[in-house]
């Protein structure tokens, strides 16, 4: 996968959410959402901060998805 795109909490929670991924619980500041598939990722939600490139390919490969 090559470098993937620094993402904001929202945009990838909306991304996950048109790949068919559900908010499921909320502890803190860290989004549980999960598919049809059974598939549970955790988004982390820091006020004023970017996902980094590591974690948003660490959670798009745990979701199965491909940019």
């Amino acid at each position: 996968m090559p470098d993937a795109p620094v993402f904001k909490s929202a945009e990838l929670i909306r991304l996950l959410e048109r790949h068919g991924f559900t908010q499921i619980d909320q502890t803190g500041s860290h989004v549980k959402m999960r598919n049809g598939d059974n598939i549970t990722v955790v988004v982390p939600m820091h006020k004023g901060r970017d996902i980094g490139r590591g974690l948003t390919t660490a959670i798009l490969r745990q979701a199965g998805i491909a940019l």
